[in-house]
């Protein structure tokens, strides 16, 4: 088996969290790929001001794909590296308590939601700068689990044994210290989702699902796009047998001659054969023939 068919049975066989990973990773690499076999062929693309979220809400308008498409690509080996081991680390426990489309949903919505409050921030302070990387969505997935179970115990390499909290905590007070870092638009996003993840787990325990949104608006585009299956014409066929022609008259006839043989035949065990009429004779004579 190669690598192409084993990633295809991974991605068949795996859960949301591998198929999320994996989306991210090809959304790395193949575009990766094309954009620097054309910039050997002397046609440099910057491909990442297509799908990288711009603090300028005016760039929604020409790319409003943005709001979303910043949370699935990365501007470098390191940053997705470290974003997937994160991912997989806490999307494996969200998936101990939720469902797929709980996280799935959760991802979607918490990127738009940290998307938007980037924009707002960046745009109150008067500076232009784009952003990309799944870190908002990550950080919405470990602060909805920690804020379901913050006292999940985690066996950490070296460290030991520790809270889910803890971890959650320091991650969450790097961002804070470095807000007024090079990189403060990821940390704002980063915070911004760390929010909505816990806004998520406290609407669910109040019994509103923020994810059956995306569940609804995600089964109407597969409905849209998935071809009819309709019922193939089935021709019926209907075996044919062809009528027999008989002649209505002759039916009838048939009865009231059997219906006057009968009467006749009554009449001769009664009475005998010298009770019966000239026409009875002459009948049973005809018959007879």
């Amino acid at each position: 088996m190669n690598i192409i068919d084993d990633l295809k049975l991974q991605y068949n066989i795996g859960g949301i969290v591998t198929k999320l990973i994996l989306w991210n990773v090809a959304l790395f690499v193949f575009p990766w790929l094309f954009f620097a076999l054309l910039s050997l062929l002397g046609v440099p693309i910057d491909y990442l001001q297509f799908v990288s979220l711009s603090s300028n809400p005016a760039h929604l308008l020409w790319k409003p794909w943005s709001l979303l498409s910043y949370a699935f690509f990365h501007s470098g080996i390191m940053h997705i590296v470290f974003n997937m081991i994160v991912l997989n680390f806490s999307g494996r426990l969200f998936m101990t308590y939720f469902t797929a489309k709980q996280l799935l949903g959760l991802y979607v919505l918490s990127a738009i939601f940290a998307g938007i409050g980037y924009i707002l921030v960046f745009y109150v302070l008067n500076i232009n700068a784009p952003i990309v990387g799944a870190s908002a969505a990550i950080m919405a997935i470990l602060v909805a689990t920690t804020t379901y179970h913050p006292l999940l115990d985690l066996r950490l390499l070296i460290i030991g044994n520790v809270k889910l909290w803890h971890v959650t905590a320091v991650i969450i007070f790097i961002d804070l210290m470095q807000l007024r870092s090079e990189n403060m638009g990821g940390h704002i996003s980063h915070l911004s989702g760390a929010l909505f993840g816990f806004i998520f787990i406290k609407l669910l325990k109040n019994g509103t699902d923020l994810s059956t949104v995306v569940s609804r608006i995600l089964g109407f585009f597969a409905n849209l796009f998935q071809k009819n299956k309709t019922t193939p014409f089935k021709k019926v066929h209907k075996n044919y047998t062809k009528p027999v022609e008989i002649s209505i008259s002759k039916i009838i006839t048939k009865d009231k001659s059997q219906q006057q043989i009968d009467e006749i035949l009554d009449k001769i065990s009664q009475s005998g054969y010298d009770s019966l009429t000239k026409e009875e004779k002459e009948f049973l004579f005809k018959v007879g023939k």
